[in-house]
């Protein structure tokens, strides 16, 4: 039996892992072990009151394969009546992120509502380097987005 050599093998498997376009991604971003969207944030309040607020396990909704926490019923209803209108863009993934067809998580503080939807990003100087040139780093990340393969 042949063996393929260590750094041959090492070579092969970040190859595998570093084209992510190739690879199933879930429709909305939860994290590893957990099903939450936005880490739990309420999606409607970044719109309502320009900051995220978290939800409360009164008042969830599984959507995309993704459970959505509010901060109230009337916040659920609202995302229930037009979800896709407060969904994060990307899936939640970071944004900056997703320009480079990459992806990572996208986290609640770090927000923006640019055009009517909402878009996260990783962290602060994630987010600085997204505001900076986010015209054309949104072009780029829709056109990754559309092609991964969603689960």
């Amino acid at each position: 039996m042949k063996f393929v050599n260590l750094p041959v093998k090492i070579f092969l498997l970040l190859s595998l892992f570093s084209c992510n376009s190739v690879l199933a991604v879930d429709q909305v971003y939860t994290g590893y072990f957990s099903h939450k969207a936005i880490s739990g944030f309420d999606a409607v309040a970044y719109f309502s009151e320009q900051k995220p607020v978290r939800g409360s396990a009164k008042f969830t909704l599984e959507y995309k394969g993704a459970d959505w926490y509010f901060s109230s019923q009337h916040n659920l209803n609202k995302f229930k009546k037009n979800p896709d209108y407060f969904l994060p863009q990307y899936g939640g993934y970071c944004a900056w992120a997703m320009a480079g067809n990459k992806t990572a998580s996208g986290n609640a503080p770090f927000w923006t509502i640019y055009q009517d939807k909402l878009y996260l990003n990783y962290d602060q100087d994630t987010q600085d380097l997204w505001l900076a040139n986010k015209d054309n780093l949104i072009k780029k990340a829709a056109k990754n987005w559309a092609k991964m393969d969603k689960k």
